[in-house]
């Protein structure tokens, strides 16, 4: 069976998982760590760094250093979430051709989708290397509250990255999944998911058999880590601006150094009460003195900034249980996902509105991957059992006479599934409608997303009110959403498959396909001749560690004086090829090179 991995693309860190002997695993990268930073950076010399490097050189390269990417995936440019996230970000965000987002790195402008799939592949090759060949099939988790567009932007990230996504599935879903894995349960939980970027709460109702049904969920799309962070980067700035009169945020370097910073406080604070901020030479005066800012935070301190937000995930869990119709006491598990549910008020607050200790059997890092590579699994393994049941996350609907918006599929209804409803003409003699399909769940249409649109033509004149047109929406087991209008006395009708769009076109999207394939080449090809000039730098320095040994036991015998005599020019030969970096000598060398060492030790260890 083909094996398909499963990715957690976080705002933050991203994680990859595999099924190995029916057991989902993470999969460490090559540092070893079972994370991976979701940054990308471009480097002076134009080289492309992903994961712990790109974050490692994030402060002396902050103009050209992406972070939180996710955050922006699928947005029109002109939403209040982007103009936010321009005022916070160090690197620059423009608008695309298509209204959509871009960043801009060093005079080149990359969509988002684009920057995603750097982080995507680095998941794919970190797979390929542990799993020792090519991996194609990938499961994606995204919020579950990520509408339409930010969907598709994340499946054409996998495009690019050279991965046949077959499912996407919401991160709450597949830390269920994961949660329930293997084990014959029979409960109501609730997944509360705060991460670096996003909040999404789901409810779901496990049942016998391997049965997962979503009964309802909600969030947050703009809520997570990064808005904490933040709080801790204004009390900072402000602070200093008391202090010395500078805006710290007008630096883009010390901008990068304070996010840095607060980010590792927040991280401390979950385990100490009170740690230290120290950032020196941050920025120089008008005098040009150097200044410095050192300021100690405690955990009340961090708390009492970011009450608010705290109490808005709390908000947003309340009106999930309502609209589901179910009361606290029918929640029989909670569990915590993201790494923003390590800090300890958070942890009270779910138990304080719960009224019970949420669960402590998983890695809120790992889980969410996990999830995926069971869900990737059971898609390729049509003897497995498990079933799930998803839900819609925002409503379906059109916009109606007086730019409102009517919802024809509600939030939360569980899919696949069809609905209809009946309208009539607005004007007199009206012989063409137009159906704009939106989704949202805002009572004005222009306050919701887009989807699509079609006309309806060769209506009967008549008088406003008396043409029906019966509606109809669609949605399959994939989330893909069809939608018909027909007239009900002619029959007559118009239908379209809705394809959200990521805010590229097809021939864009080609070629970052083609200049990411092309990129994937060339650095496996960069890996295989630095891996032969590694092999063959070791085998020259062990047979010119063995060569004093073997000269000395071998000085008496024109046999070995040969053998001597020909290891050397084979280590001549093969030092001269190390040096010119010709990957093909190299290995015409290498061969030579392992049966001189082989030889070497076998006649150092025969000699007592």
């Amino acid at each position: 069976m083909e094996r398909v991995i499963g990715i957690d693309l976080g705002t933050t860190n991203s994680c990859v998982a595999v099924m190995e002997n029916g057991s989902p695993t993470v999969i460490p990268n090559r540092g070893g760590y079972k994370t991976t930073p979701s940054m990308m950076a471009i480097t002076e010399a134009g080289k492309k760094l992903v994961g712990h490097i790109a974050k490692r050189q994030a402060i002396t390269n902050a103009e050209n250093t992406v972070f939180a990417a996710k955050r922006l995936i699928g947005r029109k440019f002109s939403s209040p979430q982007v103009k936010n996230a321009i005022a916070t970000s160090a690197y620059r965000i423009v608008e695309g051709p298509h209204g959509d987002v871009r960043i801009q790195l060093r005079g080149k402008t990359f969509g988002v989708a684009e920057i995603s799939a750097m982080i995507l592949q680095e998941m794919k090759v970190i797979a390929e290397d542990y799993l020792g060949g090519t991996v194609q099939k990938a499961v994606i988790t995204v919020p579950a509250y990520f509408n339409d567009n930010q969907r598709q932007a994340t499946k054409d990230a996998g495009a690019i990255a050279g991965l046949d996504v077959i499912r996407i599935i919401n991160e709450p879903t597949a830390a269920a999944l994961a949660y329930g894995f293997g084990k014959d349960l029979e409960r109501t939980v609730a997944v509360y998911d705060l991460g670096g970027g996003t909040f999404d709460i789901s409810i779901l109702e496990i049942g016998a058999h391997g049965v997962f049904r979503v009964v309802a969920t909600a969030g947050d799309t703009f809520l997570g880590g990064e808005d904490f962070d933040a709080r801790v980067i204004d009390w900072l700035v402000e602070g200093f601006q008391q202090e010395h009169g500078i805006d710290l945020r007008q630096d883009r370097m010390a901008l990068q150094r304070l996010k840095d910073a607060a980010e590792k406080a927040k991280c401390e604070l979950s385990a100490t009460r009170e740690t230290e901020i120290n950032l020196p030479f941050i920025i120089s005066s008008g005098r040009n003195e150097a200044l410095h800012l050192q300021r100690v935070i405690s955990r009340e301190t961090l708390e009492a900034l970011c009450s608010d937000l705290v109490e808005r995930t709390v908000d947003i869990v309340r009106q999930t249980l309502e609209d589901a119709q179910l009361g606290k006491e029918d929640i029989e598990e909670v569990i915590l996902v993201g790494g923003m549910t390590r800090m300890p008020r958070i942890q009270e607050s779910v138990s304080e509105f719960f009224g019970r200790e949420p669960c402590k059997g998983v890695h809120p890092d790992e889980v969410v991957a996990l999830g995926a590579a069971i869900q990737g699994s059971a898609l390729m393994d049509t003897k497995t059992e498990m079933v799930l049941l998803d839900v819609t996350p925002h409503t379906l609907g059109i916009l109606t006479q007086g730019g409102n918006f009517r919802g024809i599929i509600p939030q939360n209804t569980t899919v696949p599934t069809s609905r209809s409803e009946i309208f009539t003409t607005s004007r007199d003699n009206q012989t063409a409608v137009k159906i704009l399909v939106m989704q949202g769940e805002h009572e004005k249409g222009d306050q919701n997303e887009l989807l699509g649109e079609f006309v309806l033509t060769g209506l009967r004149k008549a008088p406003k009110g008396q043409v029906e047109i019966d509606v109809n929406f669609e949605i399959n087991a994939d989330g893909i959403v069809s939608v018909s209008a027909k007239d009900m006395e002619t029959g007559q009708q118009q239908a379209i498959q809705v394809t959200a769009s990521s805010g590229l076109t097809q021939q864009e999207l080609k070629q970052m396909i083609d200049a990411a394939q092309g990129e994937m080449l060339e650095r496996r090809a960069s890996e295989d001749t630095e891996a032969t000039k590694q092999e063959a730098q070791r085998l020259i320095a062990e047979i010119d560690r063995l060569f004093p040994q073997v000269e000395q036991i071998v000085a008496s015998s024109d046999f070995g004086r040969d053998a001597t005599e020909k290891a050397r020019g084979i280590l001549s030969k093969a030092r001269a090829a190390v040096q010119s970096g010709n990957t093909a000598q190299i290995k015409e060398h290498l061969d030579a090179l392992g049966r001189t060492a082989r030889m070497f030790r076998g006649v150092v260890q025969k000699t007592p």
